[in-house]
């Protein structure tokens, strides 16, 4: 284990003949943190411990890449190398049969393993329910997590899947037409669905959010950013609103979205008035 994760609890859990292994800290209702491309970074670990901080627990599952490695390697910031990290990661999402990366209109399986993790850790945690964050090609997970009614803070950061080979994988998600329907009636109940991505991010196109709020209505909070909102000393293209691009200071727009976002999964569990 990653001398980054020394102080989260590590363990396995099987649903359905599936298992991975996951990372838990905190205390009080639980939060799924879903890792982006690479995997598990030290952003990533960041984020979660900002995310128990608030008075939840997280879970980090382990689905790819490399616990607590760096996203450029040796912590140099070379965009070919950096991209070559990228590229193996996604590979192996290309290749697995447990995430769908180009069809429209479906669920990735591994979803049905993530309901079942968030079913777990609600009855370890307790609380009136789950929270779920996505990102990247996570990202449509926590929307396809919320056909469960203990899924009440989905957030989707920069959600990248389908990629966008296609204009009509673009005005699309990664959740089936029986699972948004799902969601949509819970939405007309009073869920609400957190988004946020940069503006003119290749993965994230406009169209998504547009078909976003197109389905879910005002229930879809759209927490776009524009391009200079990313971290200036970032070595990559604006992508990564909570992790690689968070400008941390106090004031700035990235660090306004985290705050809102903590807010959110903090309020609709109940851990703040």
């Amino acid at each position: 284990m990653s001398d980054l994760l020394a102080d989260f609890a590590r363990a396995d859990f099987t649903h359905e003949a599936v298992t991975h292994h996951y990372y838990r800290l905190g205390s009080g209702p639980a939060v799924i943190v879903l890792a982006e491309v690479p995997g598990i970074t030290p952003k990533v670990i960041e984020f979660a411990r900002r995310v128990a901080a608030t008075g939840l627990t997280v879970y980090v599952p382990s689905l790819f890449g490399t616990d607590g490695a760096a996203p450029m390697p040796d912590g140099v910031g070379d965009l070919p190398r950096t991209g070559a990290t990228w590229a193996k990661s996604l590979g192996r999402i290309c290749v697995s049969r447990e995430f769908t990366v180009l069809a429209t209109g479906r669920s990735s399986p591994v979803v049905g393993w993530l309901r079942g993790l968030a079913a777990q850790a609600h009855t370890e945690c307790g609380g009136p329910g789950v929270g779920a964050v996505g990102m990247c090609v996570t990202g449509g997970f926590a929307l396809a997590m919320a056909v469960d009614d203990r899924l009440l803070a989905p957030v989707l950061s920069q959600p990248s899947l389908p990629l966008r080979l296609t204009p009509g994988r673009k005005r699309s998600i990664d959740i089936s037409d029986d699972d948004l329907a799902v969601v949509q009636a819970r939405c007309a109940r009073g869920l609400k669905v957190f988004g946020t991505r940069f503006e003119g991010d290749c993965l994230v196109p406009d169209e998504r959010f547009a078909f976003l709020k197109d389905k879910l209505g005002a229930a879809f909070i759209d927490a776009s950013l524009p391009a200079d909102a990313a971290n200036p000393a970032a070595r990559t293209p604006p992508h990564s609103v909570l992790t690689e691009h968070l400008d941390d200071r106090p004031g700035q727009r990235t660090r306004q979205t985290l705050d809102d976002v903590l807010d959110f999964l903090a309020t609709r569990l109940e851990v703040r008035p």
